[in-house]
C-alpha cells in the first residue's frame, strides 16, 4: 500500500510546529473554484462519487484530480461547459479562479492547471440525473 503523501508548508518562522495539507483538500478548494465560474455546467466525477452524491453527500472534489509531482502541483479538472460560450475564454478562467483560490487558501502554486472539457451542456437539456415527470 502507497504512503499518504501531504504538502507540508513552510511559509515563515513557525515555532509551533508544521502545517501539512491532504491532497483531498486541494481537490475540494480546486473543485468549488471551477464551479464558481460562469459557463461552467456541472463537474464531471466518477459513477461511485454520483451514487453517493445522489444519496445526499456533496462531493465539491468531483471533477478534480490532484497529482503531486517532483516538479509541483498537477490538478486536472473534468468539467462540461455551457453551450454558446468560448470554450477558451471559460478554461482560462477556471484555470485563473483556480489557481488564485490555491495560492490564497493555502500558500501552495499549482505547477499545471489542466482543464478537460468532457462535454456541451444545452439549454433545454436536464442536468444529469434529472428524470422529466408527467403529473
Amino acid at each position: 500500500m502507497s504512503e499518504q503523501r501531504v504538502l507540508e508548508m513552510n511559509q515563515g518562522d513557525n515555532s509551533l510546529g508544521k502545517v501539512e495539507i491532504a491532497p483531498e483538500v486541494i481537490e475540494v478548494i480546486a473543485g468549488i473554484a471551477a464551479s464558481e465560474v460562469e459557463g461552467v455546467s456541472q463537474m464531471r466525477g466518477s459513477f461511485a462519487a454520483g451514487v453517493v452524491e445522489r444519496l445526499g453527500k456533496k462531493n465539491h472534489g468531483k471533477g478534480v484530480r490532484v497529482e503531486l509531482a517532483e516538479d509541483g502541483i498537477k490538478v486536472d479538472v473534468y468539467c462540461m461547459m455551457k453551450f454558446g460560450l468560448s470554450i477558451p475564454t471559460v478554461a482560462q478562467k477556471i484555470q485563473d479562479n483556480i489557481r488564485q483560490a490555491l495560492l490564497n487558501m493555502t500558500a501552495l502554486e499549482a505547477s499545471e492547471v489542466n482543464i478537460h472539457v468532457v462535454g456541451i451542456q444545452f439549454e433545454n437539456q436536464k442536468p444529469e440525473g434529472e428524470v422529466e415527470v408527467d403529473m
